[in-house]
């Protein structure tokens, strides 16, 4: 089975863009990819599930949603750089959280790196 990195850096309200990459990644969990998701720097937001979404406001639909769903595609835990550790993101999550070192090494464990 190959195994893949994805790496999301978009915010949550950001633009379309963070949720297609969701859509992908979860595509690639449901046929049989071993998938891992980190987030990175702006996509902490995205364990904010707290956010909702305000049609006036906002120019698109909040994307935790879907992240929130992320346990029923075997995407939990979520990865988190340990850099990360005290962001107001990170620990006001609900969801499982794992924290790792990203270094070539833990690069180098996966087949596929897709960095969004």
């Amino acid at each position: 089975m190959k195994s893949v990195l994805v790496i999301l850096t978009q915010a949550n309200l950001a633009n379309l863009q963070v949720h297609e990459s969701l859509s992908a990644t979860m595509v690639l969990a449901t046929f049989g990819c071993e998938v891992k998701v980190l987030l990175q720097d702006a996509a902490l937001s995205l364990l904010n599930a707290e956010l909702q979404f305000e049609q006036l406001k906002h120019a698109f639909k909040v994307a935790s949603n879907m992240v929130d769903s992320f346990e029923f595609y075997d995407l939990s835990p979520i990865l988190v750089e340990n850099r990360h550790q005290h962001s107001h993101f990170v620990a006001n999550a609900q969801q499982e959280i794992e924290f790792v070192e990203l270094n070539p090494d833990f690069i180098q464990s996966f087949d596929f790196v897709l960095y969004w």
